[in-house]
């Protein structure tokens, strides 16, 4: 299948995140970060049928974007990390954030770029963190009602609970890093199993888990990898498998019970791995994008949740073939790589899974270039038969 055009923003961008709570149309949210501009949430609708890239511009005035997430409840609900400078000290702040009604779902008709004004979000919430430092990222507690939230700064978790519509986030409660030197996050993700009272963390080398009804630690994975810990991300079908990845150019796969090897490495990139990311759907997929400028689509078939394959889209496969393919024997199947895309020119500094497509990922370079690509149709015959 050939890929998408890419879409350049005009602006530099590393922050890229599917429109959750929106499970029909194909549509991500980026934020850019610009010194010289004011800052925006480019909201990026692909229609598929037409290979169409339609864009529509929110203005983010308070500040250079550098993480942004979706809430999983409410389509026009999202929360950013940006910078503002205060008293000529740069701090990086959160906020939730409004999209304005007409622009929330994601099946209308976009306005030709040219001719569309952009519209202001609205403020709801402050995440507010004087008191704890510098805002890394923002998770959302993803089955929830959209109303509870962890913020990783410097060396906090803290997980806030949005009040009535939005509009005031309390600090429900929190727990600090402790240890030697400058101890900071660098990302977080929420669990979706074990109820949602799992989230895992990432500062310098180390993995660690959390229980967010104590807010107390429940596993530590020291020297994870050894450089810093850049991403990760959990397993949508294994409740105890983890992948991390950083600078030491490796993506590596945990079962958080037995925390004192990996159960694989990926060593695939060249240079520092900023994003891993399982598809929600089929959990063999595993992408990963790396300021190597390249994205590369892994099949993890060994450590997935089906490790004798059955990857498939129904429409596309017919009843004999179906049969054939119950015939063979079953041998687990082989981990490769499936696809190195390498559209990009500059350091990829995002990639995410289309919530609404299972066979659809999206990446980002620093320049501002999008690309949108498929899973390859040759795959899922390719595991099928």
């Amino acid at each position: 299948c050939p890929s998408r055009p890419p879409k350049v923003l005009g602006l530099q961008a590393r922050a890229l995140t599917p429109q959750t709570a929106e499970t029909d149309a194909i549509r991500f949210l980026v934020g850019t970060q610009s010194l010289k501009y004011d800052n925006q949430i480019h909201i990026i609708d692909f229609d598929d049928e037409n290979n169409i890239i339609n864009k529509n511009v929110l203005l983010h005035q308070a500040g250079e974007i550098w993480h942004i997430s979706a809430s999983p409840a409410d389509r026009g609900v999202l929360a950013t990390c940006y910078n503002r400078t205060s008293d000529s000290k740069v701090l990086t702040c959160a906020a939730v954030w409004r999209m304005p009604k007409e622009l929330e779902s994601g099946s209308h008709e976009s306005p030709d770029d040219s001719s569309s004004t952009a519209q202001t979000l609205e403020l709801l919430c402050h995440l507010d963190n004087t008191a704890h430092g510098n805002m890394a990222c923002v998770v959302w507690e993803p089955m929830g009602d959209g109303k509870k939230i962890i913020s990783l700064a410097d060396n906090h978790i803290l997980l806030w609970d949005l009040q009535e519509s939005s509009s005031q986030a309390v600090l429900a409660s929190s727990a600090s890093l402790e240890g030697k030197g400058q101890l900071k996050f660098t990302s977080g993700r929420w669990s979706p199993h074990h109820n949602c009272t799992q989230v895992a963390t990432a500062n310098d080398t180390t993995l660690r888990g959390w229980d967010t009804r104590s807010m107390s630690q429940i596993y530590c994975i020291e020297n994870a990898h050894g450089q810093l810990v850049r991403d990760l991300d959990f397993n949508p079908n294994k409740q105890y498998y983890l992948a991390s990845c950083g600078d030491d150019c490796k993506v590596k796969f945990w079962d958080t019970r037995n925390v004192t090897e990996p159960v694989k490495t990926l060593e695939e990139h060249s240079h520092w791995v900023w994003n891993v990311r399982y598809n929600h759907s089929h959990d063999q997929l595993v992408l990963t994008g790396s300021s190597d400028s390249r994205v590369i689509l892994s099949n993890m078939v060994s450590i997935s949740s089906e490790p004798f394959g059955h990857l498939v889209d129904d429409d596309d496969i017919s009843d004999q073939e179906d049969h054939r393919s119950e015939e063979k024997s079953k041998e687990p199947l082989q981990d490769n790589v499936i696809a190195t895309y390498e559209e990009h020119e500059d350091s990829v500094y995002a990639v995410d899974w289309s919530s609404a497509d299972p066979w659809l990922f999206a990446s980002l370079s620093y320049d501002g270039r999008l690309v949108i690509n498929r899973v390859p149709r040759a795959l899922k015959y390719h595991i099928l038969l």
